[in-house]
Order: structure tokens, then C-alpha cells, then sequence
């Protein structure tokens, strides 16, 4: 078996709970210096990348500020921290529901990214969590959507988060949702749906196509009460925006959907108003290190159900 190769350790420490970014130069390309293929390959300019090697923000695998001549070696890390982005706090508190020497789960407000992506990077909640419990080496075993509320899953050492990243990909974690959407009396429940779903690059929402089911969902009403229903949503697999999809497939789309079944745009940054109806509500796998049962379950509850005029207004 290829062994992978070694990936050396950072030199910069974290900034806001955010890791510096890594570059691994590539093979070939005739770069006669570091900085000419930095130029190339990030989208930032020449006058950026010239300020930021004067100022020492480059560095290499000895932590050494590179120069402006420093030789081009393919294979070669360098690192360096972005400029972070202005980002809105989202007022809502991130709890730790439970936590050892191996794990912490952390139940997750709408509006919070789960990890660095885009626009998110240290208004994340991997980021928060490193700075509140004091764990750099804190990493997310799985994410949920921006939108979405509730548990999830963050490793505490590195050389584990694969064991527990197995569980998801193997399919070993009982989930289960809660949403609040419309209730349509023709609607047999419960029912399990599967369908083939894609998401295409730079398409926000997410589709269902012909072809072999890749996504199934059972689907529950829990209540009803007046329009609306509570259901129980419990995928057994983990496609972008699966149970947003099923539930819009349906007929019920979740209430506060900013993409199913029309797409409105993205929420802007700091609209805090309506969030999307799902919740993660519980976790439930065994232990891949200690072989340990666990059953987490959030905390939250969906305000359209539980104050259905807040929410609304």
C-alpha cells in the first residue's frame, strides 16, 4: 500500500481559532521563486502577496519568513493567515452538551457555520469552540448547514477524527431531525422516500434526478396543530440538503426555506429573522475509541412550533 505523505505541522499557531493556510507547491509549472507562483495561483494580486512577503506573513516548513527570491521546490509547504473576513456575530449561544477526552458535542444555533467556509471563518462553530474550551486541536467529525440547527459531532485529538468521521461515512450514526412544516391531511406518514439528488457546483439548491436512489429519509408526523405539523426526520444517508429536498418532494417544504421550493437567495448576514425549521435533535452511535453507547439529544426547541408568532413576525 502507497504510504500517504507526511504532512509536516503547522509553525503558525492559530489566529481567532482559525488554522493558517497550507499550500503545497506543485510539480512542474517553470516558477523560478515562490512568490511568482503565489501571484499565479491566489487571486489576492502581486502587491498583496509583495506586502505580505515584506512583512514576514510567509513563512516555511521552519517557520522562516520567505523572500521575495526564495527559490521555487516542488513539494515545498509554506503558510501564512489570511485577512479575515468582517463577519456579523450571530447572537446565539453555542452550548457543549457533553464532552471527554476524546469527543464534544455541541449544539449548534441556526446561523452558524459549522467549520471555516467562505464568507464564515472565525464566526464558525469549530472556531468558537477552540477559543471558549481552549482546544486547537479541536476538528469536526461532520457539519450541518449554516441553516440548520443542533448537534453535532467535533473530535478532540487529530490522529482519532477518522475513526469518528468512519461512523458517518459507514453509516453508523442514528440521526434524527425535528422539523416544523405544513401539514397535508392527504399525506400518508410515515413513509420512507428515496430518490437520486445532485448539487451542482455554484447551484444553491440541490435537485432530484432519474436514476439509482443515493438518498432515503423516513419521515414521521409527530403532531399536528392547526396548518402545521412537527415531524420526525431520520436519514440514513447524508446528501447536501437531503431531508430540505424530500420534505419540498412532499409537498410540506420546511418552513423558513430560503431555497425549496423557490429559491430566494442566500439569508444576507445579520438577518436573524425566521430560521429554517430543522434541528438536529439527536446523535446516537457507539464509541469507535471507547466503545462506549451514546444518545445525545439537543436542547432546543423550533420556534415555529413553540411560538409560532415570534417567528412569524
Amino acid at each position: 500500500m502507497r504510504r500517504k505523505p507526511r504532512i509536516p505541522p503547522s509553525p503558525l499557531p492559530q489566529r481567532d481559532g482559525v488554522d493558517p493556510v497550507r499550500i503545497k507547491l506543485p510539480q512542474g509549472g517553470g516558477w523560478a521563486t515562490v512568490r511568482e507562483h503565489l501571484v499565479e495561483r491566489l487571486a489576492a494580486g502581486a502587491g498583496v502577496i509583495d506586502g505580505m512577503i515584506g512583512e514576514g506573513l510567509i513563512v516555511g516548513e521552519d517557520g522562516h519568513p520567505l523572500t521575495a527570491d526564495a527559490a521555487y521546490a516542488p513539494g515545498m509547504f509554506v503558510w501564512f493567515h489570511r485577512e479575515l473576513p468582517h463577519e456579523e456575530r450571530v447572537p446565539f449561544a453555542l452550548d457543549v452538551v457533553y464532552r471527554d477526552a476524546h469527543i464534544v458535542v455541541a449544539d449548534k444555533p441556526h446561523f452558524l457555520a459549522t467549520t471555516p467556509r467562505g464568507s464564515h471563518v472565525a464566526e464558525t462553530a469549530l472556531a468558537r469552540l477552540r477559543r471558549q474550551l481552549d482546544l486547537p486541536t479541536l476538528g469536526a467529525a461532520h457539519r450541518l448547514d449554516r441553516l440548520t440547527a443542533g448537534l453535532v459531532l467535533f473530535t478532540v485529538r487529530p490522529e482519532e477524527r477518522g475513526a469518528y468521521q468512519s461512523l458517518f461515512r459507514d453509516k453508523l450514526v442514528r440521526k434524527e431531525y425535528e422539523a416544523v412544516a405544513p401539514y397535508d391531511e392527504r399525506l400518508a406518514l410515515p413513509r420512507t422516500v428515496r430518490s437520486r439528488i445532485v448539487k451542482e457546483r455554484g447551484v444553491m439548491a440541490a435537485r432530484e434526478v432519474p436514476g439509482e436512489p443515493n438518498a432515503v429519509s423516513r419521515v414521521e408526523l409527530l403532531e399536528r396543530r392547526g396548518p402545521r405539523g412537527r415531524y420526525r426526520l431520520m436519514p440514513s444517508t447524508g446528501q447536501t440538503h437531503q431531508l430540505r429536498v424530500h420534505m419540498n418532494a412532499l409537498g410540506v417544504p420546511l418552513l423558513g426555506d430560503p431555497l425549496y421550493p423557490v429559491v430566494t437567495g442566500p439569508v444576507p448576514a445579520g438577518d436573524f429573522r425566521r430560521p429554517l425549521q430543522l434541528l438536529a435533535r439527536a446523535l446516537e452511535f457507539t464509541d469507535p475509541v471507547t466503545g462506549h453507547a451514546h444518545r445525545f439529544v439537543s436542547g432546543r426547541a423550533l420556534q415555529a412550533w413553540s411560538a409560532y408568532d415570534d417567528w412569524a413576525q
